[in-house]
């Protein structure tokens, strides 16, 4: 891991790796005593999910969530050549973390419905899974910008809703999490 990142000019520390999705890593930065979030996007294979230009979706999804009142960390800085983004570092609890801790995210269930109504409402899908929501100060916040055009069975309800509590499709997802851990 880089121990400095630059975008569009500007040097960030790097503290540590936050997390590696489908569409990049995401890194806890610092600059100038503030922290963010880094996002370097890479093309490793994905075999159940297919990309176009990631750093152009990335732009147009922020957007389009942006548009659909959907709670998102802000967007600071995007350095197209270098496929980097800069966002708000939301700290808190990811749902995923609580939810294997055993803790119930009841009272989040509300506001993670919301976000899906008005997803849906502009004809978006985001995705459900809990490592990409922050919880902080009682309200959660979506942290990845991956949104698609909807598709019923894709839904809060259809999907997303079998990884917010201790079902057998979460206890497998922290199954393979901890396996990967240990390799």
């Amino acid at each position: 891991m880089a121990e400095k990142m630059d975008v569009n000019g500007r040097t960030y520390d790097i503290v540590k790796l936050l997390g590696h999705g489908k569409g990049g890593y995401s890194y806890l930065a610092q600059a100038d005593g503030k922290q963010y979030v880094l996002k370097q996007i890479h093309h490793e294979p994905c075999a159940y999910y297919q990309f176009g230009n990631k750093i152009e979706a990335e732009l147009r999804d922020y957007e389009r969530l942006r548009a659909a009142g959907i709670r998102i960390p802000e967007m600071i800085a995007c350095d197209i050549e270098a496929e980097r983004i800069v966002k708000e570092y939301i700290e808190g609890d990811i749902i995923f973390d609580l939810v294997a801790r055993g803790v119930s995210v009841e009272a989040y269930l509300p506001q993670i419905r919301q976000m899906a109504d008005q997803a849906r409402a502009a004809g978006l899908n985001i995705d459900y899974y809990p490592t990409n929501f922050v919880a902080r100060d009682g309200l959660i916040w979506y942290i990845d910008y991956e949104c698609n055009a909807y598709m019923d069975e894709w839904s809060f309800e259809n999907w997303g809703a079998r990884y917010w509590s201790l079902t057998p499709e979460f206890q497998k997802a922290l199954a393979e999490k901890k396996a990967q851990e240990k390799a």
